[in-house]
């Protein structure tokens, strides 16, 4: 089933998630949900259990979707050729190290249609985390999947690609932001507004 994205301004978005615990109710259904969300029209490389309305550290991510169509020129171009891509359901992560290099790239996020935001992120990170079968995973992540990962582990802990902007560049967006809250925006997809909860 698809579920409707919620849109900033609702306050599911800045909530503290709760870590999931083996015998969740509904956890399969909710991932089999998430994925389809997430897939519906190929809108997003990553959904995370806020967007949803649901107050868990869980997400999922496929980035191989994307490395899978890039050439090895395109790779190496955008510095992902050491990056095979990542199809995962992530479960209570944890950030164990990040690299001191970092990288600048301009993110979307579903729940900001129309919003585009240069965020600096670091090169590499070491994730520890649970899979659907709730087994614990440690692993290196670089490129894409690193930036994609820590994209949909902010909104695990409130945060959004917004509040990497300057204060000065907040506000020349607020009559944006502003529009979505109040459901003034044209996304190709189904949302979920605040003031409508």
């Amino acid at each position: 089933m698809i579920l409707p994205i919620v849109a900033y301004g609702h306050p599911v978005l800045r909530a503290a998630t709760r870590e999931l615990q083996p015998g969740h109710p509904g956890l399969e259904s909710l991932i089999a949900n998430m994925w389809e969300t997430m897939y519906q029209k190929g809108i997003g490389l990553g959904l995370a259990a806020p967007q949803v309305n649901q107050s868990l550290r869980l997400l999922v991510l496929d980035t191989q979707q994307v490395m899978a169509k890039l050439t090895e020129q395109e790779r190496q171009e955008s510095g992902w050729e050491d990056d095979p891509g990542l199809k995962a359901v992530v479960i209570n992560p944890r950030i164990l190290a990040v690299s001191e290099q970092d990288t600048a790239e301009e993110e979307g996020c579903l729940s900001l249609p129309r919003i585009r935001v240069d965020v600096t992120r670091p090169l590499e990170i070491q994730l520890a985390y649970q899979d659907e079968q709730f087994q614990l995973h440690e692993s290196k992540f670089v490129g894409l999947t690193a930036r994609a990962l820590l994209h949909e582990i902010d909104h695990l802990e409130g945060k959004l690609i917004v509040d990497y902007l300057s204060p000065l560049k907040k506000k020349l967006m607020q009559r944006k932001l502003q529009d979505i809250m109040k459901g003034k925006v044209d996304a190709e997809y189904r949302m979920l507004f605040a003031d409508r909860i």
